[in-house]
């Protein structure tokens, strides 16, 4: 029994640590010496790897003795205030993060600061104040700084850099030593352009605390002249208790928001450690659009052009869809594949056309030519793609160079409208490996191929495919590349890039500024303007003369050419805002600086190697001048000296391109170099069976691998969640949670299902489970079971059988088999009942590709990797990183029960623990997988 009470805390093996994070800010406090080992011999992984573990411990231990860690640490630093503040101007956002703690130890301790922020955005700012003193961090040429940080690495310890993290995001960690009851305050800068997409622009902010905070604040201010459309506030994590606690304030030009809830509306219940608030906070907005010519402003010398008209015409496309089918792409990927083809070319319009062009090691085509988007056309190219089927290798030179034939053969015979748009979009999950594989080759060629006439789009499919490769492919070609990550919603994520793209307003849109007036000039000639973005130029003047600063804009319509004239205007900021004194006077040359060097580092790659290196040359000059960490810089902050240790650096650092494509596909490598030598553990996507049982732990099995992952979710008793969800089908499950009948000393509520909502809605099957009885809707027909009975029900379509007391057996033929498991605990010393159920899934591989759910998602498998075996934290665990679905996580070494075949004992089954309710492993978050109703079956 007391094995099962501490299978219910897996996060009591991290109890060492107190984090808390805010946009991912964490500060953490390790233990002072390394945790024996000790190895159950039931796990044969970790028998294994215990060999290979045990003595690099003892290698990086020296002579020391090996002392179990601390596990009461954490309560001696308190994190009192976290706060993030941004303001927005002209579309430009300067956000600045704190974080403040204190030591109360009498000895040293390492504090740890951690940040996600956006891949956009260039961090203009660290520093660090302790008791008092500042610490500033500096920004340097990337390989002075690699110097001086290489050199403070001798002489103490180090952390710092910026990684991959996430699909919007990359993350800033850094540590530092603080001394015996002393202060820490760490400050981060980071500064961006928001970009507008789908006619909005977006501020998004993490929020992950693992903990209630005294001072917890989020606060943004938007300042634009041209005026505010809209502002929208919303969160995942928003209940109706915490929404009333948004307050936003908006009038013609700013717009105040802001959310501090006090400690005790941070707790998940009165009496919880842990808090409600974990997900994105995120601000929409857009900016009022009266004028054809957009709107210039001038600041401080600098001026800038946001070029987004309204109620322009949209302009018919021509576009080939270049889809791999190759072997890499069997199972979930084409299935989302013929899911997202099906609904793009639902999208088009009548006056657009459109071809299908398949490869694999061959290419076939679905029609010669392009065809017109008629509803028949559409309609029989959808029945052509939901039969697209895997095969072969990867030839994709031949493959693109054939659909910018076929685009120039049209175009040649004037099968096309003139004012028109010519588009290729490919999308491939891996490298070439058919035909010319030598990707400068197929750029080259492509290139030459194209020569200016066609716009090019490229969307890398999973963590296998060379984004770089992509990326500059497309940007040589007109066009621009994305990564499709891996996930349950990959086919959402093609369908909104098409969307993004595939209404264009305007084609060759030249914005035209004087030439004795304006220097430095971004760039200013764009392919095209696609609905619900915007263009953005800006340049510093010359002969500081705004009132004879005329501006023109040129481009393409689709009936007749667009053309606009007119005079920027001079934004006195006093005027617009006497009473901010906040927002940053220097925005306009920073906005410029930021974009500027955003295009020519996007650009370093491309023309000849002279043009590449004054790109770069250019880039680097200016990362310097205005403090921004480019994959050009890093920033170099020096710590104070500790415990009679020298000073050390912190470094901070951002990735390039091809360095996070690395990072996210086989995660850190810095951290892999200095890690142990453990064995990994991989997973092939086969079949999983995915159960849920306890409080609640949720567990993968995967039995071609001998091995399991497993997570908990925790959240207020009456949460519904959605474990099954196959739309083909109609078939979910839906459980809601319910509390521990007494709360344990520690305060903590152990939560487990309670009832169950079962729906196949093609059999027209409803079923209730409750810890109670067993409702049955089935065929018109109710029927009602006590778990006291024993009954078997059989029908055309499906198998019931109920044994008394103990479990029920549900089998949808052609659909899903899955038993339902009644407990009833009485624990010791309280002789408290608490009756809950377990859910297992024994047979789902009839269910489709698109089957999700907190369970569903698993089905089909899960690809993951385990390496880096280390002592855990505490005594008698086992710690590993885990590379999954583009993610690095932590996790331990757990035991798990598994009471599918013995419903009475269970069988404790070894698995990889994933903290923070499965973060990293599920796609998104706990909190998007709650719903409103038992039967709930569209969300």
């Amino acid at each position: 029994m007391l094995e099962e009470r501490l299978l219910c805390f897996p996060g009591m093996a991290a109890v060492w640590r107190v984090m808390l994070l805010l946009v991912c800010i964490c500060i953490w406090l390790p233990a002072q010496a390394q945790g024996a080992l000790v190895v159950s011999r039931r796990d044969p992984l970790i028998q294994q790897s215990y060999n290979v573990v045990f003595q690099e411990t003892k290698e990086a231990m020296g002579t020391r003795s090996m002392k179990k860690r601390s596990t009461n640490s954490a309560s001696m630093v308190e994190v009192y205030s976290v706060t993030v503040d941004c303001a927005v101007a002209s579309r430009f956002a300067h956000t600045v993060m704190t974080s403040k703690a204190l030591n109360k130890a009498n000895t040293s301790q390492e504090i740890s600061f951690e940040v996600e922020l956006p891949k956009t955005a260039f961090i203009s700012n660290f520093s660090m104040e302790i008791d008092g003193q500042v610490y500033v961090g500096e920004v340097k040429e990337k390989e002075k700084a690699k110097k001086e940080y290489e050199k403070a690495v001798s002489s103490g310890q180090t952390a710092g850099l910026v990684k991959a993290s996430g699909r919007k995001m990359e993350k800033f960690s850094v540590s530092v030593n603080i001394g015996a009851k002393s202060n820490v305050t760490f400050i981060l800068t980071y500064e961006e352009l928001l970009q507008r997409k789908l006619g909005q622009y977006e501020i998004l902010t993490r929020v992950k605390p693992q903990q209630p905070v005294q001072e917890f604040q989020i606060v943004a201010n938007i300042y634009e002249p041209q005026g505010i459309a809209f502002v929208e506030a919303t969160a995942t994590f928003l209940t109706n208790d915490l929404l009333s606690l948004v307050d936003k304030t908006v009038s013609d030009t700013k717009a105040h928001i802001s959310f501090s809830p006090t400690v005790e509306q941070q707790r998940k219940c009165p009496s919880c450690e842990g808090t409600i608030i974990e997900g994105d906070f995120i601000i929409n907005y857009d900016v009022k659009r009266e004028q054809s010519l957009g709107e210039v402003q001038i600041v401080n010398g600098y001026f800038v052009h946001f070029f987004a008209p309204p109620d322009l015409p949209r302009v018919p496309k021509n576009v080939v869809f270049v889809i791999d089918r190759s072997g890499s792409m069997s199972g979930r990927k084409i299935k989302q594949t013929r899911d997202a083809l099906e609904a793009i070319l639902r999208d088009l319009h009548k006056e657009d056309h459109f071809a299908l062009i398949l490869f694999d090691d061959a290419i076939t085509t679905w029609r010669d030519s392009l065809t017109k988007a008629t509803e028949e056309n559409v309609s029989e190219a959808i029945a052509y793609v939901r039969e697209l089927m895997d095969n072969g290798a990867t030839n994709i030179n031949d493959a693109v160079l054939r659909a910018v034939s076929m685009l120039v053969e049209e175009r040649e015979s004037h099968n096309l409208p003139e004012r028109s748009a010519d588009m290729i979009i490919l999308l491939t999950d891996g490298m070439p490996n058919h035909g010319e594989s030598n990707l400068q080759t197929i750029q080259k060629n492509v290139h030459a191929a194209i020569k200016e006439r066609m716009s090019m789009f490229c969307l890398g499919f999973g963590n296998d495919v060379d984004y770089s490769f992509l990326d500059v492919m497309s940007r040589q070609n007109k066009g621009l590349a994305r990564r499709i990550f891996e996930g349950s919603d990959a086919a959402l994520q093609l369908q909104g890039f098409y969307e993004e793209v595939s209404s264009p307003l305007l084609l060759e849109v030249d914005l035209r500024y004087p030439d004795n007036a304006v220097d430095f000039l971004t760039k200013n000639h764009y392919s095209q303007l696609f609905n619900g973005s915007e263009i953005v130029v800006s340049g510093q003047l010359t002969d500081n003369d705004p009132d004879n600063f005329l501006v023109e804009v040129f481009g393409k319509g689709t009936e007749k050419d667009f053309w606009a004239q007119g005079k920027a205007r001079v934004v006195n900021l006093d005027v617009i805002y006497p009473e901010q004194e906040y927002i940053f006077g220097d925005f306009s040359e920073r906005l410029w600086a930021y974009l500027t060097i955003q295009q020519l580092l996007e650009n370093s790659d491309i023309g000849t190697q002279q043009e590449r290196d004054t790109k770069t040359a250019k880039a680097l000059e200016m990362s310097l001048r205005y403090s921004f960490v480019t994959p050009l810089t890093s920033m170099v902050v020096t710590k104070p000296e500790t415990e009679d240790r020298p000073g050390s650096s912190l470094i901070a650092d951002k990735l390039t391109e091809k360095q996070r494509q690395e990072a996210e596909r086989h995660g850190d490598q810095r951290h892999r170099a200095q890690g142990h030598r453990g064995s990994w553990s991989k997973a092939s996507s086969s079949r999983s069976q995915s159960n849920v049982d306890g409080d609640p732990h949720f567990m993968i099995e995967l039995p071609e691998r001998d091995n399991a992952l497993c997570f908990n979710i925790n959240d207020k008793p009456g949460t519904i969640f959605n474990l099954v969800r196959d739309p083909k089908s109609g078939f979910v499950v839906n459980g809601q949670i319910i509390g521990k009948k007494k709360v344990v000393q520690d305060g903590i509520t152990n939560t487990y299902f309670g009832r169950l909502g079962i729906v196949h809605q093609k059999l027209g099957l409803r079923l209730e489970v409750s810890t109670e009885d067993i409702s049955v809707f089935y065929d018109g027909k109710q029927v009602k079971l006590l778990w006291s009975d024993a009954a078997s029900i059989k029908e055309t379509n499906m198998d019931l059988s109920l044994t008394k007391n103990c479990s029920l057996t549900v089998t949808l033929r052609h659909s899903v088999k899955f038993m339902v498991i009644r407990h009833t605990k009485v624990w010791k010393r309280r002789r408290d009942h608490q009756e809950y159920l377990g859910f297992y899934t024994l047979d789902s591989h009839h269910l489709s590709d698109s089957v999700h759910g907190l369970l569903g998602q698993f089905y089909h498998g899960v690809r993951f990797e385990v390496t880096d075996l280390r002592p855990g934290e505490v005594q008698e665990s086992l710690d590993a990183t885990m590379y999954v679905k583009g993610q690095t996580l932590n996790v331990t070494r757990h035991w798990q029960k598994d009471f599918s075949s013995h419903v009475t004992n269970g069988e404790n089954i070894p698995c990889w623990f994933v903290n923070n309710d499965g973060t990293g492993l599920i796609d998104g978050r706990a909190s998007d997988y709650i719903v409103s109703g038992l039967f709930k079956t569209a969300f």
